[in-house]
């Protein structure tokens, strides 16, 4: 557990998993709500095959907001600076959602620092109703707190099986949530999204292995949508049946497994859905 401060003097919360051994180095970036929490027993199991970096984005979790409004940009830089830092490169990027996208302008501007990068919850052509799923959870921070929010996230966020088998957990889920969040920083993290550059802009040929990995019960991000980032970058898409769009949690086993097969060059791809 380590702070990383930034050129404008933000402080950055990150964690290392492994980095006593000389291994390739898996970065996992969080998608909205997400801290490394998320991701630390997906870093452990990767062990000893892998070194993992963890770290909470500028209002995520442990790392300061700072007086910088937030971008896309930001982020990069803010990435950019944390891996020159730790003298570490290139990376497999692990991303999920916002974490998706931050990976992926990673790689459309940096491809020497990234060799290889899995993707989850990504796609284009997002339809009305994710849009107002998105545009509903800043509306209800603004007005009601980050209490409200969470509640109101949780059934999108996960596939329906997921809510199914964890029902009696839920309530405890979403007090995790909320206690590893605050209101200002989520508030100005959503209103930030709102003005990134469309995923469609960013979407061109990438010369490194890509997965892109969708859940089938996600109603935030279509498996078409995700497909078509998938073909235009030159890499491949799997679907994850009965998962919705946090495919770490609802599907570990499987995650992990790809994770590690597509790191080590020994993925030789599944079907279509999974």
């Amino acid at each position: 557990m380590a702070y990383f401060r930034t050129r404008d003097g933000c402080s950055l919360y990150y964690e290392t998993v492994g980095f006593e051994l000389a291994r390739p180095v898996v970065v996992f970036l969080n998608g909205t709500l997400q801290t490394t929490m998320y991701w630390k027993a997906i870093a452990g199991s990767l062990k000893p095959e892998f070194r993992s970096l963890l770290y909470d984005a500028r209002g995520q979790g442990e790392s300061e907001l700072g007086a910088l409004s937030l971008s896309l940009d930001l982020h990069l830089e803010d990435l950019t600076a944390l891996l020159d830092h730790l003298a570490v490169g290139p990376v497999n990027l692990v991303g999920l959602s916002h974490g998706a996208l931050l990976a992926y302008a990673m790689a459309r501007r940096n491809p020497e620092a990234v060799s290889r990068m899995v993707l989850c919850s990504i796609g284009i052509r997002p339809t009305i109703r994710a849009r107002l799923i998105v545009r509903s959870w800043r509306s209800i921070v603004q007005t009601g707190g980050i209490e409200p929010m969470v509640d109101a996230v949780l059934p999108h966020v996960f596939g329906e099986a997921f809510l199914n088998h964890n029902s009696k957990q839920l309530e405890r889920v979403a007090k995790t949530i909320v206690r590893r969040n605050r209101g200002p920083a989520l508030l100005a993290h959503l209103s930030a999204m709102s003005e990134y550059p469309r995923l469609r802009s960013m979407l061109k040929k990438l010369d490194i292995p890509l997965l892109v990995m969708s859940g089938a019960d996600d109603p935030l991000v279509s498996a078409a949508g995700a497909a078509e980032v998938a073909e235009k970058s030159g890499g491949r898409h799997l679907v994850v049946r009965d998962a919705g769009h946090s495919i770490p949690v609802e599907a570990p086993k499987l995650f992990l497994k790809t994770l590690a097969q597509f790191f080590s060059d020994r993925w030789t791809g599944m079907p279509e859905a999974f």
